[in-house]
């Protein structure tokens, strides 16, 4: 078994239950092996970068994997589609979507790929993540 890596994600939903898109990502990640240790309160805003009439509902989350970022971002991304994500945002045009999963932090590491970066080049200027992260940090005595 590998090193157990220490990871928060934040998801957020804006189609339909929002509440309960973000529950059955999180039931998603735990069949995965990926283990939710501590979970924020929810947050809701305003879309970001683009208009709709549907606001978003935000957590942040704690969790446990051995798999390595890129393996992560993959499982992150097959549970993103199973609850009726159709594509990724491409960083310049934001749409509505049912479930996104973003890794903020993986342990203290910086990582830059073409596909990820760690930690998210924009966790400190989106309220609707760095809100919910604080708390998450301050619940956890970090």
């Amino acid at each position: 078994m590998g090193e157990l890596n220490q990871v928060y994600l934040s998801l957020g939903s804006n189609l339909g239950n929002r509440e309960l898109q973000i529950s059955h990502a999180l039931s998603s990640l735990e069949q995965l092996g990926i283990s939710v240790l501590a979970k924020s309160s929810y947050v809701y805003s305003k879309p970001l970068g683009f208009a709709s009439p549907n606001d978003f509902c935000n957590v942040c989350v704690k969790v446990s994997t051995t798999l390595a970022p890129l393996e992560l971002l993959k499982c992150l991304q097959e549970v993103e589609q199973q609850l009726g994500r159709k594509e990724k945002s491409n960083g310049t045009e934001y749409k509505d979507r049912p479930i996104d999963i973003d890794i903020i932090f993986f342990n203290s590491m910086a990582f830059n790929d073409e596909k990820l970066q760690i930690p998210h080049p924009h966790w400190n200027i989106r309220p609707f993540v760095y809100l919910p992260l604080i708390e998450l940090v301050e619940s956890l005595n970090i």
